[in-house]
């Protein structure tokens, strides 16, 4: 195990600018998961700390070395990628003990650590089949076993579960924690999807346009997020944003709707709450109800507050229909006000 610094790195290709000065500092054994939308740069910052990217500037320093000039293989480090990129001419066992092969590791050794990895992912009964005759989970699970036989000091997913289907990526999101409980690896873990990342981390990065937009623990990041990106991107549904201004009464919406808060910025611009946080109200604040989607625990409404399309998830059961209204009011705990700018200058949970 080992912890992983990087120090105001950036990597360019000509004149574009992928990575824009990040720092960060990874503990020993921790869980860490660089979110962010498609071209934010989550993965060629993986790829850089893995030495599959040059870096133009900065330093990454795992353990005590920097390894800005080190290849992959001298970095003591394991990678699981998206495609599994393992070998069809191989059986599992052949594939998990390949990188212990190139390494001249003895016969005994490797099958003591094939056979180790098998019993952790589950794949005893599989060592002797061909990638062809597994599924994606299972092709999964003998990447992440070829990177477990390695014993390495940090390991890096690339987004290991984007070509599986949403039932096999909630089973293997799962396991993919328990390993980590397991083995307490220091482990970087990339994906686009905020549940992966809520549900895995310990520790969640946000990246944006190559930058780090905010750092912290999933539900620091969730109730006090830094800015109106962050505060989008972490939860589902989405948080509502609704714009308006601050009065003295209230922040009273575009469309003159008046919203209660417990603050009152002067520069609050828009107001946000999470769909959950809204609450059926006979006394509440008028929408109209645009869709309605059950889902048996919960209901999940689309709704008009004026003009404004605002989402609700209630625990109730709704008999109401498209066209109809109903009467709702947001928790006064969980009410974040940004600027102009999309800074979080006003969230309740911080007041």
């Amino acid at each position: 195990m080992a912890n992983v610094s990087v120090n105001d790195a950036r990597k360019d290709y000509g004149a574009f600018k992928a990575i824009k000065g990040v720092s960060m500092e990874i503990e020993n054994g921790e869980f860490v998961v660089l979110v962010g939308p498609s071209g934010c740069g989550k993965s060629t910052l993986l790829r850089m700390i893995a030495g599959l990217e040059g870096i133009t500037s900065g330093a990454i320093q795992i353990g005590t070395h920097v390894v800005n000039d080190l290849p992959p293989k001298d970095r003591d480090i394991a990678m699981v990628f998206q495609n599994y990129a393992l070998y069809p001419h191989m059986t599992v066992a052949q594939n998990m003990g390949f990188s212990l092969r190139l390494k001249a590791h003895a016969t005994p050794d490797i099958k003591a650590r094939v056979d180790r990895a098998a019993r952790i992912l589950g794949l005893e009964s599989l060592l002797e089949r061909y990638p062809k005759q597994l599924s994606g989970g299972q092709r999964q699970r003998v990447a992440m076993g070829r990177a477990i036989v390695r014993d390495p000091a940090v390991f890096l997913f690339d987004e290991p579960l984007s070509n599986l289907d949403a039932k096999l990526r909630v089973q293997m999101r799962s396991e993919i924690k328990e390993l980590h409980q397991r083995l307490k690896t220091t482990t970087i873990y990339v994906t686009h999807d905020q549940i992966e990342a809520m549900t895995m981390a310990d520790k969640i990065v946000v990246m944006k346009d190559g930058k780090i937009e905010q750092m912290g623990s999933p539900l620091d990041l969730y109730d006090q997020p830094s800015n109106q990106f962050v505060a989008g991107f972490i939860g589902s549904p989405a948080m509502n944003f609704i714009k308006g201004a601050m009065t003295e009464e209230g922040f009273r919406t575009a469309e003159g709707v008046l919203l209660p808060t417990l603050k009152k910025p002067d520069n609050a611009a828009i107001y946000g709450i999470r769909p959950e946080n809204i609450h059926l109200d006979p006394e509440g604040i008028e929408i109209g109800i645009v869709v309605l989607e059950p889902t048996g625990s919960e209901t999940l409404v689309i709704a008009k507050l004026g003009e404004q399309t605002t989402t609700c998830v209630f625990r109730e059961r709704i008999r109401a229909k498209p066209g109809e209204t109903l009467r709702v009011s947001p928790d006064m705990a969980a009410i974040h006000l940004f600027d102009d700018a999309g800074v979080n200058i006003g969230s309740s949970r911080a007041w």
